[in-house]
C-alpha cells in the first residue's frame, strides 16, 4: 500500500511539474510578425503579460513614438516603447487564454488567446466577441 501511495504521489508531482513548465514556455522575448517590434512576455501573480521592449524605429522626427491612437486622450503621450500590450492571460489546456491584446497602431484592444506552434513560434489570435471572428499572426522567439 505504501508503494502504491508513493508511486501515485510521484506521478502527481511529476504531472504538476510538467504542467507548470509548459505554462511558462511562453516566457521570453518575441518578434512580432513584421519584425519591427519585440515583446517581452512575463509572469506576474499567476497571469501572463507582455510589453514592447524594442522598436525598429522608436522615434518619429527625433521624438519617441507615442500611443497617439489610444482612445483615452490622457494616455496618448505615453511612449510606445515599454507599453504593456498583453494583459491578464491564464494557462488552460495548452494555451494562454482570457487575456487581451492592445494594438497601438489603431488604439484598439481585442480579446486574445495564444498557442505555441512549436518552441519558437507563438500563434497570437486577436478577436472581438467570438474567437471565430478574428485574426491570427505568428510571432517568433528572439534568439
Amino acid at each position: 500500500m505504501k508503494t502504491l501511495f508513493a508511486s501515485f504521489a510521484f506521478f502527481l508531482f511529476t504531472a504538476l511539474t510538467i504542467q507548470a513548465q509548459d505554462a511558462d514556455a511562453i516566457l521570453g522575448v518575441w518578434n512580432n510578425t513584421e519584425k519591427d517590434g519585440r515583446i517581452e512576455i512575463y509572469k506576474e501573480g499567476g497571469e501572463y503579460f507582455g510589453k514592447i521592449i524594442w522598436l525598429k524605429e522608436p522615434t518619429d522626427n527625433g521624438k519617441p513614438k507615442t500611443d497617439e491612437n489610444n482612445p483615452d486622450e490622457s494616455l496618448q503621450d505615453n511612449p510606445i516603447l515599454g507599453l504593456e500590450i498583453l494583459e491578464g492571460f491564464t494557462f488552460e489546456d495548452g494555451s494562454w487564454e482570457n487575456g487581451t491584446i492592445y494594438d497601438p497602431k489603431n488604439g484598439k484592444t481585442y480579446s486574445c488567446e495564444m498557442t505555441l506552434k512549436d518552441r519558437d513560434v507563438l500563434e497570437v489570435r486577436g478577436y472581438i466577441g467570438v474567437s471565430l471572428f478574428g485574426r491570427t499572426v505568428e510571432w517568433t522567439r528572439e534568439k
